[in-house]
């Protein structure tokens, strides 16, 4: 039995809809499932009764639901003393998500800022897409994270909207438009069109199908993929062309100009930052203070 396995239980328990419960933990229902079949075979016994019109808890998950709340009340007591004693200690650090065209955007201006003013604090990094860093800032193990805001954020967690990212187009360096200071979405129309997976980047696939909607077309799209990269890499290999954030082209690969998208306005992607509410934490509300400082200079590289 795991601390995760008993998180995704109490959301589930407490939501009686796996749907919305995986939501709210910001995972697949899938994901959700297999943590509670996984779960319930450690445990030996059913802790959900399903139909199709219901779920409900069995005599054994409602006895289990009591308790895993007072686990996780008194793990998550745990973990606060021991981080309010380390850092009254001395030993300062600040464990920071992103994703990937934040951390390509965002982070290295941020960070060279944020160290000349508090070199006292490390900063351990983790780079990955908004769905898998706002469950780890619920589990303790993030204290900021740089992401796209859900449509239904999880009230446990603080928002402050920072700035709306614009977007490009990604072009295999020899295409005939790729040379061009800018793009309208008419004049790439009819281009073979490389998307991400809506499930995993719902505001980045968004980004394409939407702009093409507001303006009457159809995107046509012959692939989707899951990580930013491999999307840039086949555009490479002349497979496709794709929408993407500005911040994007600061991931160099040979073989990819990028162009800006026309008018200038066109497409933009909010980025948030993300913490636990209620929670206290100076190292982060430090980062958060250098940032709000310097967020206009950032802002106008976006």
């Amino acid at each position: 039995m795991e601390l995760h396995q008993l998180r995704c239980f109490v959301a589930a328990a407490e939501q009686l809809h796996f749907g919305r419960a995986a939501q709210q933990l910001q995972m697949l229902p899938s994901a959700l499932g297999r943590q509670i079949r996984l779960l319930e075979q450690d445990l030996g016994t059913r802790l959900f009764a399903r139909t199709t019109r219901a779920v409900s808890l069995t005599e054994d998950g409602t006895t289990l639901l009591r308790d895993a709340r007072a686990i996780l009340a008194k793990v998550e007591a745990v973990e606060g003393n021991l981080r309010n004693r380390s850092r009254a200690g001395g030993a300062r650090r600040l464990r920071v998500g992103a994703i990937d065209s934040a951390a390509a955007g965002l982070l290295p201006p941020l960070l060279r800022d944020f160290r000349a003013r508090h070199p006292e604090i490390a900063v351990q990094l983790l780079e990955d897409k908004t769905v898998r860093l706002l469950p780890k800032i619920l589990t303790g193990a993030l204290d900021l994270a740089f992401v796209r805001p859900p449509d239904r954020p999880d009230k446990r967690l603080e928002f402050r909207d920072l700035l709306q990212e614009s977007a490009i187009v990604a072009f295999p360096r020899r295409h005939a438009l790729a040379g061009r200071k800018a793009i309208t979405l008419a004049e790439i129309a009819d281009e073979a069109m490389l998307v991400p997976d809506r499930r995993s980047r719902p505001h980045s696939h968004d980004l394409t199908t939407k702009l093409f909607e507001q303006a009457g077309l159809t995107p046509r799209i012959v692939q989707v993929a899951d990580e930013k990269q491999t999307i840039i890499n086949l555009v490479a290999t002349k497979l496709g062309v794709a929408i993407v954030p500005r911040w994007t082209a600061r991931m160099a690969v040979s073989g990819v100009r990028f162009v800006p998208l026309r008018p200038k306005q066109t497409g933009r992607l909010p980025l948030a930052a993300a913490w636990l509410r209620g929670s206290r934490d100076p190292a982060r509300d430090a980062m958060l203070a250098v940032l709000e400082a310097r967020l206009r200079s950032y802002a106008r590289e976006a």
